[in-house]
């Protein structure tokens, strides 16, 4: 395959994310956010069950000591991020959630810099207080005062809330570095994730659990598009061009939601999307363009032998 042929994994893969954030809309007042994520991961399951149960039974001896970090990988990436997507969903746009989103890569680096003491960067720094600004525009609707006299819509903070998550999630994943990968990794994860949302599952009031022609289609898109086609179209771009010409894909996230809303929600698009999203996104470009580090660690000189 071309390396030009390769940057298809990574756009459809955005393409599918794009989807399935204008899906967490559409669920928005129609299923409740603790089962449409319980279903989903059941879907998921039941899918991957079929091609990577039997290796990962034969690989139980490596993959047992590491259940509970499977555990918490799952809980944040598969339980509480999508928990809190889809209830920011009810109360914030599509194009706001994509856009907190994309900030995914900023956030990672900036727990990169806390939890793994990686030296921050010039990009780090002037790429968050970029972003910080377009932020606060975006969900200002253009006016930054209004802040102060209205607050932000609740499913805003929601979303900084899931994209942090979801970065802390990144950040454990290349702290661990687990013996595990690829879809047994993923597998062992939304089985974890699974056990988890049960209870909240059965704690869903019976109206908002129900199965019927309106949900059947956004669980069948969650629990197999989004959750395994998707990352598998993600990894395949990761292995062939690697994390970082992938990650600026996340900027098509926006773009590709936007365009989604308008034609299946009727969402408008107005100025204050367009520049704050703008402004946000040119932030995490700069957090992963300029990567000169604030200062040089200098090791420890050796101590003199007495």
């Amino acid at each position: 395959m071309t390396n030009r042929a390769a940057f298809l994994f990574p756009f459809f893969a955005i393409v599918l994310w794009a989807g399935n954030v204008i899906v967490s809309r559409l669920s928005a007042h129609t299923i409740g956010p603790e089962a449409i994520t319980f279903y989903r991961l059941l879907l998921a399951v039941g899918l991957m069950s079929l091609f990577v149960a039997p290796p990962a039974w034969r690989n139980r001896a490596v993959i047992w000591p590491h259940l509970g970090q499977f555990a918490i990988l799952g809980f944040l990436a598969m339980c509480l991020f999508q928990s809190l997507s889809y209830l920011a969903a009810e109360t914030t746009t599509a194009t706001n959630m994509a856009v907190f989103t994309a900030l995914t890569p900023v956030l990672t680096v900036l727990l990169s810099a806390v939890l793994l003491r990686e030296t921050p960067t010039f990009g780090l720094i002037g790429g968050g207080a970029l972003s910080l600004a377009g932020l606060v525009y975006l969900v200002s609707g253009g006016d930054p005062a209004a802040l102060l006299r209205n607050g932000v819509h609740p499913g805003d903070p929601l979303m900084f809330v899931a994209a942090l998550v979801y970065a802390l999630y990144g950040v454990l994943l290349k702290r661990w570095d687990l013996p595990v990968a690829g879809w047994q990794s993923t597998y062992m994860q939304a089985l974890c994730a699974l056990a988890v949302m049960f209870p909240a599952f059965l704690a869903t009031p019976a109206p908002m659990r129900a199965l019927n022609a309106e949900t059947l289609p956004l669980i069948a898109y969650a629990g197999g598009l989004a959750s395994i086609v998707l990352p598998f179209l993600w990894v395949r771009g990761v292995q062939i061009l690697g994390p970082n010409r992938c990650a600026i894909f996340m900027n098509l996230l926006p773009i590709l939601t936007a365009l989604g809303a308008i034609a299946l929600l009727g969402e408008p698009v107005r100025a204050f999307h367009v520049i704050g999203g703008g402004v946000a996104l040119a932030g995490v470009a700069c957090a992963a363009l300029f990567r000169r580090p604030l200062w040089i660690s200098v090791p420890a000189a050796p101590a003199l032998a007495d």
